[in-house]
């Protein structure tokens, strides 16, 4: 079993602190939040809860979907557990629940009470309407409009649990919003919670509690994990992988999404479009024409430096041609105003349509000699992209 299965059964068999509604509470957001349909059964089969003042609060769940952040009962007790507690460790609300009093090692009954009325609390504000909603809009406001843009379970939830914290401290709408966007993507940057979540949970958490200003806390992390070395050494390396589920790969989609950005070789659609379509990312360099040319192996032409959101009738005029052939297609295109690949017809539209989707103007003449070359660059362009990105937040 789970600390939080721990905590779950701990909160189950209390009936004193009314641990039974807790624990429904918990379930029950949980269920909606992934399959609102279920509201009826709810309603049907469990009638007594249902009149309750605890289901009233997550009614707004009956018409309401997102595929951005659908937490799991585990992770609603984190974050409940680490905004109202102040600590990182679900062990340690395990301990609070059965009245442990660190200081003196002894078991006691006002301790009991005091976690379970905290925790109580922190599992209404996490299922607040309000709350809820504005914490999704902040994540849409930094370009994550899909689950699989973020990868990393623990830096969603630290996240929600710094938005709870900061509004509870009073902080201004706007700086909250300021700070969580920033936090969230420097937490993906560094993969912060990648290892041992639950120390840097409780590490950070009480320096946002202590800091009067949160600012200079997301501005001391900066100096010290997010200097110039990281951006011109680590950055282009981390983008040296063949992992499409990269957090990187994925950090430069959601600056793609931010800047509203148009797919590579296209004029009116979106790379947000692409992705709400469940579009595919393809290959600048396509793989076909690279295996063709004696680059058999995945971790070669699947390089995320060598993937673009491309509309798929881009891709099928592209088939196995190098850039240099079908690059020349589009300076035609532009010359003589006749659609071959997409359906940009304007000189000024394809250097910015270049520059947005990180594509080198070295392309025009590449083909497989250059192909490592070509990766190079594509990592510092993309770099930079998410560099810019990061400090626009």
């Amino acid at each position: 079993m789970s600390q939080a299965d721990f905590a779950m059964s701990k909160v189950s068999v209390n009936d004193t602190y009314d641990g039974p509604a807790i624990r429904k509470t918990v379930d029950y957001f949980c269920n909606l939040i992934r399959n609102p349909a279920v509201y009826e059964n709810i309603l049907e089969n469990d009638q007594e809860f249902s009149a309750s003042e605890n289901f009233s609060k997550m009614k707004w769940l009956k018409h309401y979907n997102t595929n951005i952040y659908e937490p799991s009962y585990s992770d609603l007790l984190r974050v409940a557990f680490t905004y109202k507690f102040l600590r990182g460790r679900l062990s340690n609300l395990v301990s609070l629940l059965s009245g442990r009093d660190f200081e003196t090692r002894e078991y006691k009954e006002e301790i009991i009470k005091e976690s379970f009325e905290k925790l109580y609390d922190g599992v209404h504000r996490f299922i607040n309407e309000t709350n809820f909603k504005r914490f999704i809009v902040i994540l849409k406001s930094a370009g994550v409009i899909n689950s699989k843009l973020v990868r990393s379970q623990n830096a969603l939830n630290f996240a929600y649990a710094l938005y709870l914290l900061l509004r509870e401290k009073g902080v201004k709408e706007a700086t909250i919003n300021q700070v969580v966007r920033k936090w969230l993507v420097a937490s993906i940057l560094t993969e912060r919670y990648s290892s041992s979540p639950e120390s840097m949970f409780d590490f950070d958490i009480k320096r946002f509690a202590q800091h009067d200003d949160p600012v200079a806390y997301v501005d001391k992390m900066e100096a010290g994990e997010l200097s110039e070395a990281y951006w011109d050494n680590i950055m282009p390396t981390n983008l040296d992988t063949s992992v499409t589920s990269s957090p990187y790969f994925n950090l430069y989609v959601m600056a793609q999404i931010y800047d509203k950005d148009y797919a590579f070789l296209s004029k009116s659609v979106t790379v947000q479009q692409l992705i709400e379509e469940r579009g595919d990312v393809h290959h600048v360099f396509p793989k076909k024409y690279l295996q063709n040319n004696g680059y058999n192996n995945k971790s070669q032409y699947n390089q995320i430096a060598n993937y673009v959101y491309t509309e798929q009738t881009v891709n099928l005029t592209i088939k196995a041609t190098p850039p240099s052939s079908y690059m020349q297609e589009v300076q035609h295109q532009i010359e003589d105003q006749t659609f071959r690949i997409g359906e940009i017809t304007d000189k000024q539209k394809l250097a910015e349509n270049m520059r947005m989707n990180c594509v080198p103007d070295s392309i025009n003449w590449m083909d497989d000699s250059n192909y490592q070359d070509f990766l190079n660059e594509r990592r510092e362009l993309i770099t930079e992209k998410i560099r810019t990105y990061y400090k626009s937040l």
